[in-house]
């Protein structure tokens, strides 16, 4: 086995990821679901697996950065012969989001099939990711922690250790219910701003010069001013984060009033058909709940 990296999932946020692995030198292995983004890496210099089993014949290190429980499941062979073989004596680097409960049910697994895991799922979104600028959060062993966190540093601008699994997926969560109902309210005030016939240019003016502005208010304001739907962190990946945040809030017996309307606009959100959109197209549920009010009719999409 040689001491090529793996990268499993060249999604929105996967390839850029990938991509500034690449460029800094690592020897990258690539594999993903949708082969779309292929030829970007390997103009990059990784090397495009023929399939999963040819990439972790290649690889110790595997990092995973994939849309949900069950692509992960998917691509380890969970459940099945393959898992022990993918997972033995290899690291499992898990940059996707799920619930806590599940990432620690998958350690101890990897774990009793004499492999090793590390949590670090990242903050940030396209933009950051292109720019190696995004937070990532590690949990696990101490010393496989070390190793990921040093792996890690051309995709990020900082990285935390958060101690056990799944303590950085919690974190992650926890940042996560800030971010969400930040951008949310910001849709509102946005919509609010818009009813009233303010000139929405001007008021981005008075938001990024007064001191609630931040580098992620300053990105999204931009895009609501245009009307920039393009896909940063999709309104069907929120959905899925604020769910993932409400059941540990549930779990924990903690209310998140907040993050339940937010969740609630998400979802009305993605069956307007809106799903691929940007999250900032939240202002579309807000639109239907004004037209709703009024009983006034909503503009053709």
């Amino acid at each position: 086995m040689s001491t090529s990296i793996g990268f499993i999932g060249l999604g929105v946020m996967g390839t850029p990821m990938a991509l500034n692995l690449a460029r800094s030198g690592v020897p990258l292995v690539v594999w993903s679901r949708s082969s779309t983004h292929y030829e970007t890496l390997r103009s990059a210099g990784a090397i495009v697996a023929e399939s999963l089993d040819a990439l972790f014949s290649k690889c110790e290190t595997a990092v995973l950065m994939l849309a949900h429980e069950e692509a992960i499941d998917e691509v380890l062979g969970r459940h099945t012969p393959m898992f022990a073989q993918r997972v033995a004596q290899r690291s499992i680097v898990n940059m996707s989001t799920t619930s806590p409960g599940y990432s620690r049910s998958l350690a101890d697994e990897i774990g009793a099939c004499r492999g090793r895991y590390v949590e670090a799922p990242v903050s940030g979104s396209r933009k950051p990711a292109e720019a190696g600028q995004l937070v990532v959060m590690l949990a696990g062993q101490p010393e496989e922690v070390e190793r990921a966190q040093h792996l890690v540093q051309p995709m990020c601008r900082d990285s935390l250790v958060c101690g056990d699994v799944p303590a950085a997926l919690t974190m992650k969560l926890a940042v996560n219910l800030f971010l969400i109902t930040m951008v949310t309210g910001l849709a509102e005030a946005t919509h609010f701003a818009q009813r009233h016939g303010i000139d929405l240019a001007q008021f981005a003016r008075a938001l990024n010069a007064g001191p609630m502005a931040s580098d992620v208010s300053r990105i999204k304001l931009d895009k609501l001013v245009t009307q920039d739907f393009s896909v940063q962190a999709a309104i069907t990946d929120v959905l899925k984060n604020s769910r993932l945040v409400a059941e540990a809030a549930r779990s924990a017996g903690i209310s998140s009033p907040l993050l339940d309307a937010s969740h609630a606009l998400y979802g009305e959100t993605e069956t307007m058909g809106h799903g691929g959109l940007d999250m900032v197209a939240v202002i579309h549920a807000l639109s239907q709940r004004s037209a709703q009010t009024t009983g006034e009719a909503l503009p053709s999409r």
